[in-house]
């Protein structure tokens, strides 16, 4: 989740710090996208290496520690959606939902879950070979806060005014 979570989080955070910056990439042309998308990666590993205080080597690991934990977590992260919005579909349905297909569903969400803590375990191993504790804290609440604000500039791009849904396994 927090893999997934950084690059959604790295585009809020440029967001937060260059407002004008982020309108330009919107709407600039097709053709700038590739250098766009470059120096927005260049800002945002300067930011990252800043507020961890991180060396040129920390932050190179660091960037290939992303590069291999990133794509398993937006697969889970796609499947987690995919899961959640069967789920609400049966939901809907109120007294004629397919009570198999729910429990299935609930199973899935669980694995998937239990999924990605492993993958999220395993890169904090890894972080821990060439973070120090401090680091990896420090990176795990700036992940938190790039999250938090992809999230409202999403709810805010598709018209829910920042709203946020519950995660699956805290519904009340």
């Amino acid at each position: 989740m927090m893999k997934g979570m950084f690059r959604l989080s790295i585009l809020a955070l440029l967001c937060t710090g260059a407002a004008a910056h982020a309108q330009q990439v919107a709407a600039a042309p097709q053709g700038n996208r590739t250098a766009l998308e470059k120096q927005f990666r260049e800002r945002t590993a300067k930011l990252v290496q800043q507020r961890l205080g991180l060396n040129d080597a920390q932050l190179g690991k660091l960037e290939q520690s992303n590069a291999r934990y990133a794509p398993q977590l937006r697969q889970l992260a796609a499947q987690e959606r995919d899961i959640r919005g069967q789920l609400r579909q049966e939901m809907m349905a109120g007294n004629s939902a397919n009570q198999q297909h729910v429990s299935d569903l609930l199973d899935a969400a669980l694995r998937l879950q239990r999924q990605r803590l492993g993958i999220v375990e395993a890169e904090q191993k890894e972080l821990a070979g060439f973070l120090t504790p401090v680091q990896r804290a420090r990176y795990i609440a700036l992940q938190a806060q790039f999250g938090k604000r992809a999230q409202e500039l999403s709810g805010q791009k598709q018209g829910f005014g920042g709203q946020r849904r519950r995660p699956m396994g805290r519904l009340r």
